[in-house]
This record gives C-alpha cells, sequence and structure tokens, in this order.
C-alpha cells in the first residue's frame, strides 16, 4: 500500500471514529476484533508465526481494552457482569490459540464474537424507536 493511501485510510479512520455515536463505535470494535481475528487464521494457515502473534494480540488488546473496558457494571448489572467473563474468557482462549496454533480456538471466540456483535446490531438506536435508554427515568 502506498504512503499516500495509507494516509487516507488513516484520516477516513480518524474521522469515522470522531464523528460515530458510542453504540457505532462498539460495533467499529466489532468488526476490528473479526478483522484481526481472520487476519490470524490467515496467518495460522501460512505459518507465518510473528503476523499470527500480532493479530492474535489485537484481537486481544480490542476485547480487554475495548469490549471490556467500555462495560459500565453498575448500569448493565447481571449482563455486564456475564459479558465481562465471556470477554475474560475469549482473551484467554485466544493466549491458548495463540500459544498451540489451535485454529478451532481462532474459530470458537469468532463465533462467540459474531453472536454478541450480531445482538449489539439488533439494539441499535435507530431500531428502537423512541425507546428510553438502560437506566432512563
Amino acid at each position: 500500500m502506498s504512503k499516500p493511501t495509507a494516509a487516507y485510510e488513516r484520516v477516513s479512520l480518524d474521522t469515522s471514529i470522531e464523528s460515530a455515536d458510542p453504540h457505532r463505535l462498539i460495533l467499529m470494535l466489532f468488526d476490528g476484533a473479526a478483522a484481526a481475528l481472520n487476519a490470524a487464521k490467515f496467518s495460522m494457515q501460512n505459518n507465518d508465526i510473528p503476523a499470527k502473534g500480532a493479530a492474535i494480540s489485537k484481537a486481544i488488546d480490542i476485547i480487554d481494552n475495548g469490549l471490556h473496558a467500555s462495560l459500565d457494571v453498575e448500569a448493565g448489572g447481571e449482563l455486564a457482569e456475564r459479558l465481562a467473563a465471556l470477554y475474560e474468557y475469549m482473551a484467554s482462549r485466544l493466549i491458548w490459540a495463540n500459544l498451540k496454533n489451535d485454529k478451532a480456538v481462532l474459530e470458537e471466540v469468532q463465533g462467540l464474537l459474531g453472536e454478541i456483535h450480531d445482538a449489539w446490531r439488533q439494539i441499535a438506536p435507530d431500531k428502537q424507536q423512541g425507546a428510553a435508554p438502560p437506566g432512563a427515568s
């Protein structure tokens, strides 16, 4: 990729992030984690160990420092607690996948993230048509 193209993509992504609402930002995190897991699978299939490790590390970072960190356990209650535990499980499974070169574990985590991602898309603010946000009085 050329430097001008890479610069354009960075500016485009930065602009998307700056203009996105919180719901859209979470969707972007899911997309980023999915892309990282796809890259990890590709690298694993091609026996590219450094790229596989980098992609899995990126997925773990998105899950831990993006999705998990965005949870509000106080407002979200039991659902947020369960999601937190699930994100921790996924991160530990990804460490296992990296150590053991286990493609099936990558696919397991992809499936789990995919289910949560689909559910998150279903609760898009524009689909709730005037519904009050959780915790609103």
